[in-house]
Protein backbone atom coordinates (compact mmCIF):
# COMPACT_ATOMS: atom_id res chain seq x y z
CA UNK A 1 0.00 0.00 0.00
CA UNK A 2 1.54 3.23 -0.98
CA UNK A 3 1.23 6.38 1.37
CA UNK A 4 -1.08 8.12 -1.69
CA UNK A 5 -3.15 5.84 -1.20
CA UNK A 6 -4.08 6.00 2.11
CA UNK A 7 -7.27 8.02 3.57
CA UNK A 8 -6.37 11.58 6.73
CA UNK A 9 -6.53 9.87 9.31
CA UNK A 10 -8.86 12.19 10.90
CA UNK A 11 -11.08 10.87 8.15
CA UNK A 12 -11.03 6.50 10.04
CA UNK A 13 -12.46 8.41 13.31
CA UNK A 14 -15.54 9.67 14.49
CA UNK A 15 -13.78 11.79 17.07
CA UNK A 16 -10.54 13.33 17.50
CA UNK A 17 -8.40 13.39 20.88
CA UNK A 18 -9.72 14.14 23.86
CA UNK A 19 -12.93 14.91 22.43
CA UNK A 20 -13.35 11.47 22.15
CA UNK A 21 -13.71 10.66 25.79
CA UNK A 22 -17.46 9.44 27.53
CA UNK A 23 -19.44 12.11 28.96
CA UNK A 24 -18.79 12.99 32.56
CA UNK A 25 -22.30 12.11 33.66
CA UNK A 26 -22.23 8.65 31.99
CA UNK A 27 -18.58 7.85 33.01
CA UNK A 28 -19.45 9.00 36.75
CA UNK A 29 -22.54 6.16 36.27
CA UNK A 30 -20.42 3.74 34.60
CA UNK A 31 -17.36 4.18 37.43
CA UNK A 32 -20.44 4.38 40.42
CA UNK A 33 -20.71 0.50 39.61
CA UNK A 34 -17.06 -0.32 40.24
CA UNK A 35 -16.36 -2.39 43.66
CA UNK A 36 -14.36 -0.40 46.32
CA UNK A 37 -11.01 -0.65 46.00
CA UNK A 38 -10.46 -0.58 49.96
CA UNK A 39 -9.07 -3.65 51.17
CA UNK A 40 -5.63 -2.73 49.21
CA UNK A 41 -4.14 -0.46 52.56
CA UNK A 42 -1.12 0.62 49.61
CA UNK A 43 -3.74 1.79 47.04
CA UNK A 44 -2.95 5.53 47.84
CA UNK A 45 -5.21 7.09 45.03
CA UNK A 46 -7.67 4.77 42.91
CA UNK A 47 -11.38 5.55 41.53
CA UNK A 48 -13.00 7.20 44.26
CA UNK A 49 -11.87 10.66 43.66
CA UNK A 50 -12.07 10.64 39.75
CA UNK A 51 -8.20 11.48 40.14
CA UNK A 52 -5.62 11.42 36.96
CA UNK A 53 -3.96 8.37 37.96
CA UNK A 54 -3.51 5.45 40.04
CA UNK A 55 -0.84 5.44 42.82
CA UNK A 56 0.22 2.33 45.07
CA UNK A 57 2.88 2.75 48.05
CA UNK A 58 5.67 1.35 47.11
CA UNK A 59 7.71 1.93 50.42
CA UNK A 60 8.51 4.81 52.80
CA UNK A 61 10.20 6.78 49.72
CA UNK A 62 8.53 5.41 46.39
CA UNK A 63 4.82 5.20 45.72
CA UNK A 64 4.08 3.78 41.97
CA UNK A 65 1.78 6.23 39.61
CA UNK A 66 -0.15 4.28 36.96
CA UNK A 67 -2.25 5.56 34.38
CA UNK A 68 -3.60 5.14 30.98
CA UNK A 69 -4.44 7.40 28.16
CA UNK A 70 -5.36 6.61 24.16
CA UNK A 71 -7.57 8.45 21.86
CA UNK A 72 -8.30 8.61 18.15
CA UNK A 73 -6.25 10.99 15.93
CA UNK A 74 -6.86 14.92 16.33
CA UNK A 75 -4.50 15.78 13.39
CA UNK A 76 -3.42 13.67 9.95
CA UNK A 77 0.46 13.23 10.10
CA UNK A 78 1.17 10.24 11.82
CA UNK A 79 4.23 11.40 14.04
CA UNK A 80 2.41 14.28 15.36
CA UNK A 81 -0.57 11.94 16.24
CA UNK A 82 1.83 9.71 18.19
CA UNK A 83 3.22 12.65 19.32
CA UNK A 84 -0.01 14.43 20.96
CA UNK A 85 -1.26 11.29 22.12
CA UNK A 86 1.92 10.06 24.26
CA UNK A 87 2.74 13.61 25.39
CA UNK A 88 -1.19 13.70 26.73
CA UNK A 89 -0.81 10.39 28.32
CA UNK A 90 2.70 11.62 30.17
CA UNK A 91 0.47 14.29 31.81
CA UNK A 92 -1.07 12.18 34.23
CA UNK A 93 1.85 11.31 35.51
CA UNK A 94 3.17 15.06 35.70
CA UNK A 95 -0.09 15.82 37.36
CA UNK A 96 0.12 13.60 40.29
CA UNK A 97 3.71 15.34 40.60
CA UNK A 98 5.42 12.34 39.45
CA UNK A 99 8.39 11.50 36.53
CA UNK A 100 7.78 9.17 34.36
CA UNK A 101 9.99 6.50 34.06
CA UNK A 102 8.77 3.76 31.30
CA UNK A 103 5.83 3.66 29.15
CA UNK A 104 3.70 0.67 27.00
CA UNK A 105 2.12 1.42 23.23
CA UNK A 106 -1.16 1.11 22.93
CA UNK A 107 -2.16 0.26 19.36
CA UNK A 108 -5.29 -0.39 17.25
CA UNK A 109 -5.01 0.14 13.67
CA UNK A 110 -7.15 -0.42 10.61
CA UNK A 111 -4.96 -2.57 8.62
CA UNK A 112 -6.04 -2.85 5.96
CA UNK A 113 -6.41 0.92 5.26
CA UNK A 114 -2.82 2.35 6.72
CA UNK A 115 0.75 1.02 6.15
CA UNK A 116 3.32 -0.21 8.23
CA UNK A 117 4.87 2.89 7.28
CA UNK A 118 2.01 5.12 8.54
CA UNK A 119 1.75 3.26 11.71
CA UNK A 120 5.22 2.88 12.54
CA UNK A 121 5.32 6.73 12.07
CA UNK A 122 2.82 7.12 14.39
CA UNK A 123 4.74 5.04 17.06
CA UNK A 124 7.98 6.90 16.19
CA UNK A 125 6.16 9.76 17.19
CA UNK A 126 4.98 8.43 20.80
CA UNK A 127 8.26 7.16 21.28
CA UNK A 128 10.08 10.90 20.41
CA UNK A 129 7.96 12.40 23.18
CA UNK A 130 8.62 10.00 25.88
CA UNK A 131 12.26 9.99 24.97
CA UNK A 132 12.19 13.91 25.63
CA UNK A 133 10.36 13.00 29.05
CA UNK A 134 13.01 10.69 29.55
CA UNK A 135 11.32 7.70 29.94
CA UNK A 136 11.49 4.85 27.13
CA UNK A 137 8.51 3.15 25.61
CA UNK A 138 9.06 -0.67 26.73
CA UNK A 139 7.04 -2.39 25.38
CA UNK A 140 2.79 -2.43 24.39
CA UNK A 141 0.17 -4.10 22.62
CA UNK A 142 -1.71 -3.85 19.62
CA UNK A 143 -4.88 -5.25 17.79
CA UNK A 144 -6.19 -4.45 14.52
CA UNK A 145 -9.24 -2.15 15.13
CA UNK A 146 -11.50 -0.47 12.60
CA UNK A 147 -10.73 3.46 14.23
CA UNK A 148 -7.26 3.89 14.67
CA UNK A 149 -6.40 4.26 18.14
CA UNK A 150 -2.67 4.98 20.19
CA UNK A 151 -2.07 5.53 23.19
CA UNK A 152 0.21 4.83 26.61
CA UNK A 153 0.23 2.60 29.38
CA UNK A 154 2.74 5.19 31.37
CA UNK A 155 4.03 4.92 34.78
CA UNK A 156 6.10 6.75 37.19
CA UNK A 157 7.68 7.79 40.48
CA UNK A 158 6.70 10.25 43.34
CA UNK A 159 7.52 10.23 47.12
CA UNK A 160 4.28 8.99 48.94
CA UNK A 161 3.70 11.77 50.85
CA UNK A 162 4.54 14.12 48.02
CA UNK A 163 1.53 13.27 45.80
CA UNK A 164 -0.68 15.59 44.14
CA UNK A 165 -4.03 15.26 43.60
CA UNK A 166 -6.90 17.11 42.47
CA UNK A 167 -8.91 17.16 46.20
CA UNK A 168 -6.56 19.00 48.15
CA UNK A 169 -7.62 23.22 47.56
CA UNK A 170 -8.75 25.36 50.32
CA UNK A 171 -10.66 28.71 50.16
CA UNK A 172 -8.42 31.19 49.29
CA UNK A 173 -6.25 29.67 46.67
CA UNK A 174 -5.65 30.75 43.43
CA UNK A 175 -6.26 29.10 40.19
CA UNK A 176 -3.27 28.93 38.02
CA UNK A 177 -3.28 27.12 34.37
CA UNK A 178 -0.40 26.56 32.16
CA UNK A 179 -1.53 26.52 28.79
CA UNK A 180 -4.03 28.36 27.03
CA UNK A 181 -7.33 27.04 26.03
CA UNK A 182 -8.94 26.16 22.28
CA UNK A 183 -7.27 22.74 21.42
CA UNK A 184 -10.57 21.11 20.71
CA UNK A 185 -11.76 23.92 18.74
CA UNK A 186 -8.71 24.26 16.22
CA UNK A 187 -8.81 20.29 16.03
CA UNK A 188 -12.31 20.92 15.14
CA UNK A 189 -11.29 23.34 12.63
CA UNK A 190 -8.65 21.36 10.75
CA UNK A 191 -11.04 18.71 10.67
CA UNK A 192 -13.20 20.66 8.64
CA UNK A 193 -10.40 21.27 6.50
CA UNK A 194 -10.73 25.39 7.93
CA UNK A 195 -7.61 25.77 9.95
CA UNK A 196 -4.64 27.98 8.45
CA UNK A 197 -0.94 26.90 9.55
CA UNK A 198 -0.60 29.60 11.71
CA UNK A 199 -3.82 27.97 13.96
CA UNK A 200 -1.75 24.62 13.04
CA UNK A 201 1.52 25.56 14.45
CA UNK A 202 -0.65 26.62 17.50
CA UNK A 203 -2.12 23.34 17.98
CA UNK A 204 0.90 21.66 17.35
CA UNK A 205 3.58 23.86 19.78
CA UNK A 206 0.46 23.09 22.50
CA UNK A 207 -0.19 19.49 22.49
CA UNK A 208 3.25 18.66 22.32
CA UNK A 209 4.67 20.69 25.36
CA UNK A 210 5.08 18.36 27.95
CA UNK A 211 3.76 19.47 31.60
CA UNK A 212 6.67 18.34 32.67
CA UNK A 213 6.52 21.36 35.85
CA UNK A 214 4.06 18.77 37.55
CA UNK A 215 6.90 17.25 38.86
CA UNK A 216 8.49 20.46 40.39
CA UNK A 217 5.28 20.73 42.11
CA UNK A 218 5.12 17.76 44.15
CA UNK A 219 6.34 19.05 47.92
CA UNK A 220 6.38 22.62 46.86
CA UNK A 221 5.12 24.94 49.42
CA UNK A 222 1.31 26.27 49.32
CA UNK A 223 0.58 23.62 46.05
CA UNK A 224 -2.90 21.82 47.33
CA UNK A 225 -3.67 20.61 44.20
CA UNK A 226 -3.59 19.79 40.77
CA UNK A 227 -4.81 18.12 38.08
CA UNK A 228 -4.55 17.95 33.99
CA UNK A 229 -7.42 19.83 31.92
CA UNK A 230 -8.54 17.43 28.96
CA UNK A 231 -11.21 16.19 27.92
CA UNK A 232 -14.04 17.89 30.30
CA UNK A 233 -12.98 21.10 29.42
CA UNK A 234 -12.07 23.44 31.97
CA UNK A 235 -15.34 23.99 33.99
CA UNK A 236 -15.60 20.10 34.46
CA UNK A 237 -12.03 19.94 35.60
CA UNK A 238 -12.44 22.82 37.69
CA UNK A 239 -15.36 21.26 39.39
CA UNK A 240 -13.60 17.83 39.70
CA UNK A 241 -11.37 20.20 42.20
CA UNK A 242 -14.39 21.94 43.75
CA UNK A 243 -15.97 18.82 45.00
CA UNK A 244 -12.85 17.15 46.14
CA UNK A 245 -11.88 20.37 47.98
CA UNK A 246 -15.98 21.08 49.22
CA UNK A 247 -15.39 24.67 48.51
CA UNK A 248 -16.76 26.79 45.54
CA UNK A 249 -14.11 27.20 42.59
CA UNK A 250 -14.84 30.66 40.32
CA UNK A 251 -13.50 30.96 37.06
CA UNK A 252 -12.94 34.31 35.13
CA UNK A 253 -15.70 34.08 31.69
CA UNK A 254 -12.39 35.52 30.05
CA UNK A 255 -9.59 32.37 30.46
CA UNK A 256 -6.40 32.55 27.86
CA UNK A 257 -7.09 31.17 24.56
CA UNK A 258 -4.61 29.62 21.31
CA UNK A 259 -4.50 32.25 18.74
CA UNK A 260 -7.68 32.20 16.37
CA UNK A 261 -9.98 30.38 18.94
CA UNK A 262 -12.20 33.45 19.40
CA UNK A 263 -12.63 34.13 15.85
CA UNK A 264 -13.73 30.31 14.85
CA UNK A 265 -16.16 30.07 17.86
CA UNK A 266 -18.04 33.05 16.37
CA UNK A 267 -18.04 31.42 13.05
CA UNK A 268 -19.58 28.66 15.01
CA UNK A 269 -16.90 26.50 14.89
CA UNK A 270 -16.88 23.89 17.60
CA UNK A 271 -16.41 19.69 19.04
CA UNK A 272 -19.74 17.50 19.89
CA UNK A 273 -17.37 17.10 23.19
CA UNK A 274 -18.55 20.42 24.23
CA UNK A 275 -22.07 19.93 24.04
CA UNK A 276 -21.96 16.51 25.73
CA UNK A 277 -20.13 18.42 28.35
CA UNK A 278 -21.79 20.99 29.50
CA UNK A 279 -25.04 18.75 29.22
CA UNK A 280 -23.67 16.36 31.67
CA UNK A 281 -22.30 19.36 33.99
CA UNK A 282 -24.06 22.26 33.60
CA UNK A 283 -26.24 22.10 36.76
CA UNK A 284 -23.37 22.60 38.78
CA UNK A 285 -22.02 25.61 37.23
CA UNK A 286 -23.21 29.37 37.53
CA UNK A 287 -22.74 31.67 34.58
CA UNK A 288 -23.30 35.26 34.75
CA UNK A 289 -26.42 37.02 32.73
CA UNK A 290 -25.77 37.46 29.26
CA UNK A 291 -22.67 35.39 28.59
CA UNK A 292 -22.17 34.69 25.02
CA UNK A 293 -22.89 31.42 24.06
CA UNK A 294 -19.18 31.26 22.48
CA UNK A 295 -17.46 32.03 25.72
CA UNK A 296 -19.39 28.72 27.51
CA UNK A 297 -18.15 26.74 24.63
CA UNK A 298 -14.60 27.78 25.02
CA UNK A 299 -15.18 26.95 28.69
CA UNK A 300 -16.34 23.15 27.95
CA UNK A 301 -14.03 22.70 24.70
CA UNK A 302 -12.36 19.55 25.46
CA UNK A 303 -8.63 20.12 25.18
CA UNK A 304 -6.18 17.71 24.39
CA UNK A 305 -2.79 17.21 26.14
CA UNK A 306 -4.25 20.14 28.04
CA UNK A 307 -2.62 22.49 31.04
CA UNK A 308 -2.43 21.89 34.60
CA UNK A 309 -4.57 23.64 36.69
CA UNK A 310 -3.13 24.17 40.13
CA UNK A 311 -4.56 25.72 43.28
CA UNK A 312 -1.85 27.14 45.07
CA UNK A 313 -2.14 29.35 48.02
CA UNK A 314 -2.15 33.23 47.02
CA UNK A 315 0.82 33.82 48.92
CA UNK A 316 2.89 31.46 46.71
CA UNK A 317 0.90 32.11 43.66
CA UNK A 318 3.39 34.81 41.61
CA UNK A 319 6.70 32.91 42.81
CA UNK A 320 4.90 29.35 40.93
CA UNK A 321 4.12 31.27 37.97
CA UNK A 322 7.55 32.68 37.30
CA UNK A 323 8.97 29.08 37.81
CA UNK A 324 6.22 28.11 35.41
CA UNK A 325 7.25 30.95 32.74
CA UNK A 326 10.63 30.31 33.06
CA UNK A 327 10.08 26.67 32.00
CA UNK A 328 8.34 27.88 29.46
CA UNK A 329 4.60 27.32 30.33
CA UNK A 330 2.56 30.23 29.68
CA UNK A 331 0.83 30.42 32.68
CA UNK A 332 -2.10 32.45 33.69
CA UNK A 333 -4.44 32.99 36.90
CA UNK A 334 -7.50 31.79 35.93
CA UNK A 335 -9.97 32.21 38.89
CA UNK A 336 -9.71 31.43 42.77
CA UNK A 337 -11.09 28.93 45.75
CA UNK A 338 -13.66 30.08 47.82
CA UNK A 339 -16.03 29.69 50.65
CA UNK A 340 -19.56 27.85 49.56
CA UNK A 341 -21.20 24.69 48.10
CA UNK A 342 -19.00 22.04 45.99
CA UNK A 343 -19.76 24.17 42.50
CA UNK A 344 -18.25 26.49 39.93
CA UNK A 345 -19.42 29.86 39.11
CA UNK A 346 -17.98 31.74 36.19
CA UNK A 347 -17.56 35.61 36.85
CA UNK A 348 -17.98 37.98 34.45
Amino acid sequence: MSDAAEPRLTSLAHGGGCGCKIAPAVLQDILARMPAAAPFANLMVGTETSDDAAVWRLNDSQALIATTDFFMPVVDDPFDFGRIAATNALSDVYAMGGTPIFALAIVGMPVSVLSPQTIGRILEGGAAACAAAGAPVAGGHSIDSVEPIYGLVALGLVHPEQVLTNRGARPGDVLLLTKPLGVGVLSAAFKQERLDPEGYRALMDSTTRLNALGARLAGRRGVHAVTDVTGFGLLGHALEVARGAGATVEIGAAPPTLPGVRELLEAGVRTGASTRNWASYGAEVDLPAGLPDWRRDLLTDPQTSGGLLIAVAAGEAEALAALARAAGDDVQAVGRVVEGPPRVRVTA
